[in-house]
This record gives structure tokens, C-alpha cells and sequence, in this order.
């Protein structure tokens, strides 16, 4: 059987268990389901971009196909009028949902209530404490360093150029001075 042979077997197929379907057999419909699934969720992952809401809007599809199945006049014509349902739905979707909100994480964080224990508090004052002084024990090289990358949250690129220096001398200075503050921070890292 050639490819064209087959494609309009396929449709014939189609044709016939949509038929069944348009007349109340609902393992019909649930073969239908089975055969184009893939190709719902793979247009609905393409427009909405989120799994969990591709797989909802995938369900919705069908569950709105099954209504309306009755209305399909050219039961060949099944796979684009599911399409066009899908895409349909998932536009309304997506305008619904409307944009995503980005947040900054200073304002996240300052919005947040915390829920920590008293204890929880206090070992994390203590760690911060301990990482402190720490800091102050290395020698200002390294330090510098430890900053510039992990609380200013410079790229290596950034500190090579800030510290007038080459990226392979930045990532290196970047290494010892993690072994060094690790040397300094014995019950730190016991916690």
C-alpha cells in the first residue's frame, strides 16, 4: 500500500468511526480520542507553552468535540475541524489567562510572610553571622572575589574586566577563595 493509498484509508477510517460516534457509540469516539490526542496536545503545547495547561485544554477539546460531533457534516473533514476547535479554545485560553507577571525577587521576598520558626530564625541569624565573619578572616582579594560574584552578582566577564584581570585568573580566584571561606567556616558547614 502506497502513501496515498494509505492516507485515504486512514481518512475512510476516520470517516467511518466518526460516523459510529455521530450516532451515540462512544468506544468510537474514545478510538478517535486515541488516534488524535498527539496532535491536539502538540498544538496546544505550541500555543499555550505550559504542560499542565495544554493537557486541561486537551481534555476540554474533546469533551467539546464529543458535543458537537453531531454537527460535523463531512465526517472526512474530522482531523481539521478538531484543529480548528483546539486552536480556537486555545486562543480564548490564552487571552483569558492573560499575561504572566514578573516580579522582582527583591519585591517577592519583601512581599513575603515567613513562616519560619523562631529556631529556624535564629540558625539562620547565626549562619549569616558566621559567614560574616568568615568574609572579614580572608584576605581582601579574596573576599573581593566572593562578593563580587555571589552578593553583587557579577558575571565572571564583569569581574575579569573589574578586576582588570584574565577570566581563567577570575575563575581561579574564584575557587581558592571558596576553599579558603570553607576552611574558615568549619561549624558552618557542620550545621
Amino acid at each position: 500500500m502506497n502513501a496515498i493509498d494509505k492516507n485515504i484509508f486512514e481518512v475512510t477510517q476516520t470517516a467511518d468511526l466518526v460516523r459510529a460516534a455521530q450516532a451515540g457509540d462512544r468506544d468510537a469516539f474514545g478510538t478517535l480520542f486515541e488516534r488524535f490526542q498527539p496532535t491536539v496536545m502538540a498544538i496546544a503545547m505550541r500555543r499555550l507553552r505550559d504542560h499542565a495547561d495544554a493537557q486541561e485544554l486537551c481534555q476540554d477539546v474533546f469533551v467539546q468535540a464529543m458535543l458537537k460531533i453531531e454537527q460535523l457534516r463531512v465526517p472526512e473533514a474530522f482531523i481539521g475541524w478538531l484543529r480548528q476547535i483546539t486552536v480556537r479554545m486555545a486562543i480564548n485560553r490564552a487571552v483569558r489567562r492573560g499575561p504572566a507577571i514578573s516580579v522582582e525577587p527583591e519585591m517577592l521576598e519583601a512581599t513575603m510572610e515567613s513562616h519560619d520558626l523562631p529556631s529556624d530564625q535564629l540558625l539562620e541569624f547565626e549562619r549569616k553571622e558566621q559567614l560574616t565573619d568568615g568574609l572579614d578572616r580572608l584576605g581582601a582579594m579574596d573576599r573581593e572575589t566572593l562578593v563580587a560574584f555571589y552578593v553583587d552578582g557579577h558575571s565572571l566577564l564583569q569581574m575579569a574586566d573589574d578586576f582588570d584581570a584574565p577570566l581563567g585568573t577570575i575563575k581561579r580566584r574564584l575557587h581558592v577563595a571558596r576553599k579558603r571561606l570553607a576552611e574558615q567556616l568549619p561549624a558552618l558547614a557542620a550545621v
